[in-house]
């Protein structure tokens, strides 16, 4: 069967019932796709069905679904813990496992075993390569990266990452998947560390980190100021407790493996780790958790550069934009579905000025002599030719 279009999926994998893989089966059922949820115990997947059940229940008591919709919806998931007899029809498979490659390896082999010739298998994982998941089938081409964010049932976003041998209607067809479970997709070219969305949001994360790290300043400054002067849903100290502190200090050492001093880690993380103050979960992070949210005080609003928060952010995405990896709409749409930002990083370095970044940026260099800091090309190139943003009609964009 050569080409194979999102019209042929009618049965969908997902394997791992955990706190992504029930809400991606979820989502797939909602939008009238038959499921197979699969893990290794059957406790787990009693686990994912009881909260699978309560979240239609949540939809039909806020008039998102009817009853009966919730019911069927729910009858077109079977849980397993067995792939023979049960995946041999499928056409596509969505593996949401623990972020390990060798476990990886083996669902990706099995499911390459089984699964009819036409079948596409995909990743959730938000930092591990595609291309070395690919590399463990017989099909390489039709392995993609499908990286939803959480709660899946809810966030709009999709990240649809291209392994080294992912073929473009391969990646073609997961694009058109997301789009039938009502998600936006956005492209990421290359299977780069940290995709589009972690990619930038570590060197924002880094940046607030060794400032409080060199006593420069305190979380709450930081917080007041990106919350209710820039308009981001959470402070960054706020949404790394919410992340994990535990989760941002191992995509960090993925990060710093795959980007070198650029993604050199802020020794402060790995500080609360080693404390178990892991964040939300653990009851304390940067924040104390144990009454609740916390609350971030008004009066702190411009006690921080929210300026050097931005330059970082957008520095990153000129790398992206440098590396073919994403184009700025991409970019931007992924910073605010997944983020929640008011304006993605390309749109605000255009109504900033590149001019004023790279400025920033080279303030900042000097500074700290911090790696993060030193301007992408890209930048000065653009700045060079006059490609100022907004104000000069041309930047990331055209005007």
């Amino acid at each position: 069967m050569p080409g194979m279009g999102v019209e042929v999926i009618k049965k969908i994998v997902v394997v791992g019932a955990g706190t992504m893989g029930h809400g991606i089966a979820q989502v797939c059922a909602m939008h009238g796709y038959d499921v197979v949820l699969i893990d290794i115990k059957d406790e787990i997947l009693q686990k994912a069905m009881e909260k699978i059940k309560w979240s239609l229940n949540k939809f039909v008591e806020k008039k998102r679904i009817r009853p009966e919709q919730a019911e069927a919806t729910f009858n077109r998931i079977k849980p397993t813990t067995k792939y023979e007899g049960y995946v041999e029809d499928a056409d596509f498979a969505i593996e949401a496992v623990v972020e390990r490659m060798d476990i990886k390896k083996l669902v990706f082999s099995k499911l390459d075993q089984l699964m009819p010739e036409h079948a596409i298998l995909t990743s959730n994982t938000s930092s591990l390569s595609i291309t070395e998941m690919g590399r463990a089938t017989g099909r390489p081409d039709k392995v993609a990266g499908m990286h939803f964010f959480n709660p899946p049932q809810l966030m709009q976003l999709v990240e649809v990452i291209k392994g080294e041998d992912t073929s473009d209607e391969t990646a073609q067809t997961v694009i058109e998947l997301a789009k039938r479970l009502g998600k936006t997709p956005v492209l990421c070219k290359k299977d780069v560390r940290g995709f589009i969305v972690n990619r930038i949001l570590m060197p924002v994360f880094a940046d607030a980190f060794w400032a409080l790290h060199k006593g420069e300043t305190d979380i709450e400054a930081v917080d007041a100021s990106l919350k209710y002067d820039v308009g981001f849903p959470m402070g960054i100290f706020e949404l790394a407790d919410y992340v994990g502190i535990d989760i941002i200090y191992e995509v960090g050492k993925v990060m710093y493996e795959a980007y070198g001093e650029r993604a050199k880690p802020c020794p402060i993380v790995e500080e609360l780790v080693k404390a178990g103050k892991l964040g939300q979960k653990a009851g304390a992070g940067f924040y104390d958790w144990s009454k609740g949210r916390p609350r971030i005080p008004f009066e702190k609003v411009g006690e921080w550069d929210t300026a050097r928060t931005w330059a970082v952010a957008i520095n990153e995405a000129a790398w992206i934009v440098h590396d073919d990896v994403a184009e700025p709409k991409d970019i931007d749409t992924a910073m605010k579905l997944g983020t929640g930002w008011p304006l993605g990083p390309c749109e605000q370095a255009d109504k900033m000025g590149l001019d004023k970044v790279l400025a920033k940026l080279r303030e900042l260099y000097n500074r700290y002599g911090l790696e993060m800091y030193k301007p992408c090309p890209l930048l000065e190139d653009y700045v060079a030719k006059g490609w100022t943003g907004r104000k000069a009609g041309r930047g990331f964009y055209t005007y």
